[in-house]
């Protein structure tokens, strides 16, 4: 059996996760691994057999999407190009990680496809979801890279096809330890003006990895380095907690270890604040932007004894084998 499985290239947890699936679909047949997207910092194990632009948008350094260089990235032709020339005729199971060209792709070819997703959890309305006016979001989960079928992770089991998430294998190995650090993952905000405010609470040591920074400094208490899968890792399974951004696998991996958790949401990012919303209703503290009560707010949280127990069993070689079960034969 060929399987091709295409991967969203935006951010680093949809990576993360092929890293642990591909190898399990290994088992079932030939596997070809497609990305596309410009904003990954995680390599994939593996060279992929199809590497597209495709369409990302563009980390800001204050909190939010840069829509400039968004817009600057942006190919829609290229894009219409990637989509009719994909060849999918030859696969007999396509299997889709918020990825457009392929989903798209498969909508011109007339081929089912299955979604393998954070993203296909808001697929369900039981799915928590922000306070406020936010419908005009709600077409990117069901039209940016539409599948057939659906297969979702969450916090939570909101619904009969949302499990738990996929905890990557290095994570789960990792001695677990406390040296009293904060890690931090905010690839939304330059380190320089993370690091202008954490200086201000000096009893903590920071460990920031940047996405906007290319050299390793220390500025008083606060280390900051380039992203690299193995010292976040390291420095994460040692800290005593995580200051992260609202996305899905890196606050869900922090639950997972038994870390003190604080969300950022980036800035008018729909996934994000729905993901807050999620971590919210758990127990997660969360705040929305560095203002006058940034200072403040972290020390409320450093000092609390709250912890937010989770219970991710591994279960994806299941999830796998089911999926190729069901829906080899449909595609």
């Amino acid at each position: 059996m060929r399987i091709l499985f295409a991967v969203q290239g935006t951010g680093n947890g949809h990576i993360s996760r092929a890293r642990e699936i591909v190898p399990l679909l290994k088992n079932y047949g030939q596997v070809d691994l497609l990305i596309s997207g410009t904003q990954a910092d995680v390599l994939p194990g593996e060279p992929p057999h199809y590497r597209f632009h495709g369409f990302s948008f563009v980390f800001g350094e204050k909190g939010g999407v840069n829509h400039w260089k968004t817009y600057k990235a942006m190919n829609l032709p290229r894009l219409w190009r990637d989509v009719r020339s994909l060849p999918l005729k030859n696969y007999d199971l396509i299997i889709n990680d918020f990825e457009p060209v392929t989903a798209w792709a498969c909508r011109l070819q007339g081929r089912p496809s299955v979604a393998l997703s954070h993203q296909a959890s808001f697929l369900s309305k039981k799915t928590p979801r922000p306070s406020g006016k936010y419908n005009w979001a709600e077409s990117l989960f069901t039209h940016y890279a539409p599948t057939t079928y659906k297969i979702g992770f969450h916090f939570d089991k909101y619904d009969e096809f949302i499990h738990t998430p996929v905890i990557r294998s290095e994570i789960r190995n990792q001695e677990i330890k406390n040296f009293g650090h904060i890690t931090v993952y905010l690839p939304a905000y330059h380190d320089k003006l993370l690091v202008s405010y954490l200086k201000k609470i000096p009893e903590i040591r920071w460990e920031v990895f940047s996405k906007h920074s290319k050299q390793t400094y220390t500025d008083n208490n606060v280390f900051v380095q380039p992203i690299n899968n193995g010292l976040y890792n390291k420095s994460l399974s040692s800290s005593m907690g995580l200051l992260t951004g609202g996305g899905f696998e890196s606050p869900a991996e922090a639950l997972f270890l038994g870390k003190k958790v604080m969300v950022m949401p980036m800035k008018n990012q729909y996934e994000q604040l729905c993901n807050a919303a999620a971590a919210k209703h758990m127990g997660v503290p969360v705040i929305y932007q560095i203002k006058d009560n940034f200072i403040s707010s972290i020390k409320d949280w450093l000092n609390s004894s709250e912890t937010v127990v989770v219970n991710y069993p591994d279960e994806t070689g299941s999830i796998v084998e089911e999926l190729v079960r069901s829906y080899s034969s449909k595609c």
